[in-house]
This record gives C-alpha cells, structure tokens and sequence, in this order.
C-alpha cells in the first residue's frame, strides 16, 4: 500500500498462474498434437464434420473461456490470469480451450446441428467453474471438461453420436491405419511419462479394462476377442492417452490413480452389460463425479474435525483457569496488608 496526496493507495492483485510450468508444456504439447491431428483428419483421413467447424468449436471455447474468467475474477477480486502475460500468457492461458473446442467437434457427430457442438463447447468449457471441490486449499475443477461436454450432448439429444470411429482412418490404406495407431500411443505414453505422470492410471485402465472383457466373455459370453479388439482402434488408443490422463481432473498418488482408471473400466463394464451404449464417456463422467463428491465428503469431514478440536482445546482452556473462593481472597487480602 502507497500513500499519495491523503490518499491510500493499493496495487492491483497480479494474475494468479493457473498451471505449474510441467503442466503448461503437457497442455502445449497435447494442443499442437491435436491440431496436427485435426489438419490431418480433414486433409488426408476422412472426419466427417463440415471443415468449418473447428474453427467455431475454437471461437466458442475462447469466447467462453475468457468471459467465465472475467466474471470469475471479478468475484474474486483479482486480476484475470490472461493478463499480464502479453500474447503468450493469452495463449498459455487459452491451450486448455483449444483442446476442449477441438476434441468436443472431433469426438462427437450432430448431423448438421452446429448450436448443439457449440452448445457442448460451453457445456465443457463452463462445467469448470460449476463443477468445483476444495482440494489443498483451493477449489478445483473435477469433471473432465471435454467428456462432460460429449456426455450432456448424447444425454440430452439422443439422435446425436459419438463420430464413427473409422472416420480416423477412412481414406487410408490398412498400414498406414496401423501406423497412426503406433504414433497417437507412442506420443501419448511419452507425453504422460515425462509430464503428466499418469502411468499408473494407464496401466490400471488398460489391465483393468482387459480384464472385465475377458469375464464378460466367460460370464456373459461377450466374443473375447471382439471386446479385446476395442483397444486397438484409434479412438480407444486416443480416449487412453489424451482423454482419461486428464491431469487436472485426476489423482495424482499412484494408489489414487489405479482406483481412479480401473473404476471406469469397472464402470464401462456395467454400462456395457446392462445394453447403454456410449460406455466409455458415461463412465469417465461417473467416476468423475464420484471422486468430486468425495472430496466435497473429504472437506466436510476434516472441517468437521477441525473444529470438534477447537471446542475441546477451548473446553481444556476453561477447565484450567484457577478457581477463585472467599478463602483465597481471603488470604491474598491479608497478604496484601502485611505487605502495606
């Protein structure tokens, strides 16, 4: 605070950093690959949806992203953390936008209904500053932004759909399929490996996901070798490395990470069973919302807590301060006068 002329001045707040410098090369890294993909996709691979969309998908997303974090800081009295940064704080800032508007138009299909993608654009983007817990201190954002978007859409318009999965490898030969499939896992086990450490999510994901295909098989007499097959298309290669890794919506201990990624496999395996089709992103959305609900029970618990300790300690205060009786005032009064 600067005094100047009687007046009391104070300095505006700076932006907060909204991602530790780890997490901004992964969100970096993971836009350039989903724009090259995108490039691809409408160039070479055959998507399905109007070329132009990407382009809204993103104008929307932007839109949406900057005008939730001006309201936002508003409230919260700070400055808005694209501020501050020039061209590269915007950008910085903007990477996980650009990778909800571009995954939501590529993942889903709606005919020619461009204000249902759009929708599911805001959908996404906004479920970020709705869908919140307290964790280490802060509120936080616990359902994966992009597969709620995909979830509310095929929920609320049931004539939508996720886009066909051969749509990434239409207008290629069988090898160069293959081969698509190599680099989208090879890329993606690097990227989480080295900067979002979600390893032990894949790997409880992917085993755990093997697994209940091969129950299905011998309880229910699902073919095995087609419920297997799943995990070696594009889509399914795609949802592991760059939808469920999600590092701002899931654990960070390992312990917390294999519950995390072998629940939505036991999930899809119930979605599955019981004949609701769109497994996959139902059962991300459900462990999403499972794990926000506990951490809300996690908050609430250890507030609780903390203070049932505050009334004892002031319970123990009350307890130990000295009585007071006729008797001791009595002898204090005598002493007071000996001392005169």
């Amino acid at each position: 605070m600067t005094e100047e002329n009687g007046t009391v001045q104070t300095p505006a707040k700076k932006p907060q950093q909204r991602h530790d410098p780890k997490v901004i090369t992964a969100l970096r890294r993971f836009a350039i690959s989903i724009s090259i993909f995108n490039i691809l996709g409408y160039t070479l691979l055959g998507f399905e949806q109007p070329w132009s969309w990407p382009f809204v998908a993103l104008a929307t997303a932007y839109a949406t992203e900057i005008l939730l974090e001006i309201v936002g800081a508003r409230t919260e009295g700070r400055a808005p953390r694209f501020l501050g940064g020039g061209f590269k704080g915007l950008a910085e800032f903007l990477l996980p936008a650009h990778i909800t508007g571009l995954a939501l138009n590529m993942l889903t299909y709606v005919n020619d209904q461009i204000l249902v993608m759009m929708f599911g654009v805001v959908v996404a983007v906004g479920a970020k500053w709705v869908l919140r817990a307290p964790m280490r201190g802060r509120m936080r954002h616990y359902m994966n932004p992009s597969n709620f978007g995909i979830t509310v859409i095929l929920l609320i318009f049931p004539w939508a759909s996720i886009a066909p999965p051969y749509h990434f490898t239409e207008r290629v030969d069988t090898w160069v399929g293959w081969l698509i499939v190599g680099i989208i896992m090879i890329s993606g086990t690097i990227l989480n490996a080295k900067l979002t450490g979600r390893m032990w999510l894949i790997g409880a994901w992917l085993g755990t996901f093997a697994l209940q295909a091969i129950l299905r098989g011998l309880i229910f007499g699902t073919a095995i070798p087609g419920a297997l097959g799943i995990m070696t298309g594009v889509a399914f290669v795609l949802f592991t490395n760059y939808m469920v890794t999600d590092p701002g919506t899931t654990p960070s201990k390992p312990a917390s990470q294999m519950a995390f990624g072998a629940g939505i496999a036991m999930m899809y395996a119930f979605f599955i069973t019981v004949h609701v089709a769109y497994g996959l992103f139902l059962a991300t959305a459900t462990v999403c919302l499972i794990r926000g609900l506990f951490l809300w029970a996690l908050h609430f618990s250890n507030k609780s807590r903390l203070q049932f300790e505050a009334r004892q300690r002031e319970a123990e205060l009350v307890t130990a301060k000295p009585v007071t009786t006729l008797a001791t005032r009595q002898v204090t009064a005598s002493d007071d006068a000996a001392a005169a």
